[in-house]
């Protein structure tokens, strides 16, 4: 199983702002393939005191690369665009491709 994760830094007062179009917007469009799942949401807590702004991290689980660069050509490049459009350079984003581990030996 392959985690997407994008990292978001987000200006200073517009979190509230950011998280409504995040769960009302940009959620229910990637789940609507059913190709990345299991999303999920955190604040990055790490260096809080030093940042200007809120990081929060999104994570969907997806099977394959294949599956997923489908899915990103179809439907998560426009979305990020979207995203982007919507607020512009208050939300800057990055995004890593990460291989799960399992714990089993």
């Amino acid at each position: 199983m392959l985690i997407y994760n994008t990292t978001f830094h987000v200006e200073k007062g517009i979190s509230a702002d950011f998280l409504r179009y995040i769960k009302g917007t940009y959620l229910p469009a990637v789940s609507r393939s059913g190709q990345l799942s299991l999303p999920r949401l955190a604040k990055v807590l790490t260096m809080q005191d030093e940042q200007e702004g809120d990081c929060f991290s999104l994570q969907f689980s997806v099977e394959s690369s294949a599956i997923f660069d489908s899915w990103y050509a179809l439907e998560g490049e426009e979305l990020l665009g979207k995203l982007y459009n919507h607020f512009q350079n208050r939300v800057l984003y990055f995004s890593t491709f990460l291989e799960e581990i399992p714990f089993t030996a």
